[in-house]
């Protein structure tokens, strides 16, 4: 759909509003990444503020797996065990976390989580064994020169392998899909996979347990639950789903680096999918951050794919470009100065606008319009239109 639409008529219009594939799997991977943390901090109430710890800590776990560096698993170790351990390895992570951190609550909780997370930030851009420069972090050695495949274990034709540049390209009724859009499928039936499973969770017993801590903790506990294991196995479960996005992560990109795994802003924009998406969602914040990336992506600048700027030059023509407006300065300066690098800003100004007047969110706000979840209100309303 996407390659029949940039060789359309409205090509320029849909390179313009389309994200690229390769933003799209950034999406999927970071949006796991961002529904693990709605599901702590949407469905308890208490904000994960260092979950970037698990995120990165799954990341660094695939390389140094990749690379030989990981204790009892060689180069050879199949993509979806690394996956695994990665899980795994945030879920220990967090639980070493959420013994100390859930003795508080509220803001505490809150920076308490901040705190290990930068700890663990600075002790990793400083560790020697990761990387020969621990601050640019580490990348796949040529080692593993092919790609992480997806599918299933020491079965090569139940496997694709992900990557921008060694990705499988697969022919598919007369089309052949790229690397980078056979990585946007695998990873994404990873993530709808991870999704199903924190669904079956919070519609669960379990879940119904997170709920009430999150709605009034007191009377949870005096109605029995322990509410104190509740959230920390919560918290363990979010922290396996996070190692899993940052395995994602770096099985797609192939390298990591403190900046982009462990630091406390990438947590930042977990808050900020989910804040746009809808708390207490699950799903909102996928969709959050796929408008958190559209807007940006949008706003791009020249040379880093479609957007308004780039679509505005072709649009008007170098004529009406150099047209003076004020002071000198010429139609194609001023859109520079309103537009270039300057996606940031504007994606901050909705994010107030955001907070001020959709409060609930994209799918928060759409749940409250039709009175109920999607999948649940739809098959309602056709039935009442029959």
């Amino acid at each position: 759909m996407y390659h029949t639409l940039l060789n359309s008529p409205v090509q320029y219009e849909a390179e313009m509003l389309l994200p690229t594939v390769e933003t799209m799997v950034g999406v999927l991977y970071f949006g796991l990444f961002a529904m693990s943390f709605d599901f702590i901090s949407g469905y308890t109430g208490y904000l994960s503020f260092g979950h970037a710890a698990f995120y990165g800590t799954g990341a660094y776990t695939v390389i140094l797996v990749a690379n030989g560096k990981f204790p009892l698993l060689g180069p050879e170790t199949p993509f979806m065990i690394s996956l695994l351990v990665a899980g795994l390895l945030a879920v220990v992570v967090a639980l070493l976390v959420g013994l100390v951190s859930f003795r508080l609550s509220g803001v505490y909780f809150a920076m308490i989580t901040l705190g290990f997370a930068q700890v663990l930030y600075v002790f990793i851009r400083g560790w020697d064994y990761v990387a020969r420069n621990p601050r640019d972090g580490p990348a796949v050695g040529p080692s593993h020169a092919s790609g992480f495949d997806i599918g299933v274990p020491w079965v090569d034709q139940l496997n694709l392998a992900i990557g921008v540049l060694t990705g499988d390209e697969v022919s598919l009724l007369g089309t052949t899909l790229s690397g980078t859009t056979v990585s946007f499928y695998m990873v994404g039936l990873v993530v709808l996979v991870c999704y199903f499973a924190m669904q079956r969770i919070i519609h669960s017993p379990f879940g119904r347990v997170m709920i009430a801590i999150r709605e009034n903790e007191e009377r949870a506990v005096a109605i029995g639950y322990n509410t104190y294991v509740y959230k920390l196995a919560a918290f363990c479960m979010s922290g396996f789903f996070a190692g899993v996005a940052g395995a994602l992560f770096a099985g797609f990109r192939r390298s990591a680096s403190p900046e982009n795994s462990f630091y406390f802003l990438v947590s930042g924009d977990a808050l900020l999918a989910s804040i746009i998406g809808g708390f207490g969602t699950l799903a909102g914040p996928l969709y959050g951050r796929l408008f958190d990336e559209t807007v940006r992506e949008f706003l791009s600048k020249s040379g880093q794919g479609g957007g308004l700027l780039p679509y505005l030059r072709l649009l008007l023509g170098e004529g009406t470009l150099s047209t003076p407006v004020v002071g000198g300065m010429t139609v194609g300066g001023l859109i520079d100065t309103l537009l270039n690098g300057h996606a940031s800003l504007y994606v901050g100004i909705v994010f107030v606008l955001f907070v001020l007047y959709v409060p609930d969110g994209l799918l928060g706000t759409i749940r409250n319009r039709i009175g109920g979840t999607v999948a649940d209100a739809l098959p309602a309303k056709v039935w009442d239109d029959e």
